[in-house]
């Protein structure tokens, strides 16, 4: 798999996940910015392997995104 589908598929990931917290009333939520939450914890330690990013990715939950972006609003963050 080269890097460009790598990247795709994981792109794609975070958008279903996106799609899903939006089904559940979130509104605005994009893969973007699932990305940016799951990938937060990659900068102390640097990329995981890849089963281990999917799994951040498809086991995140409504209120680990909303801490997220709560401390984001406090920091000053976009979201």
């Amino acid at each position: 798999m080269t890097e460009e589908e790598l990247n795709a598929a994981i792109e794609e990931l975070c958008e279903s996940k996106a799609e899903e917290f939006r089904m559940l009333g979130y509104e605005g939520v994009t893969g973007r910015d699932i990305w940016e939450c799951v990938s937060e914890n990659y900068h102390k330690t640097g990329q995981p392997p890849l089963h281990r990013v999917v799994n951040d990715i498809l086991s995140l939950k409504v209120t680990q995104f909303m801490n997220y972006v709560t401390l984001g609003a406090y920091r000053g963050n976009r979201l």
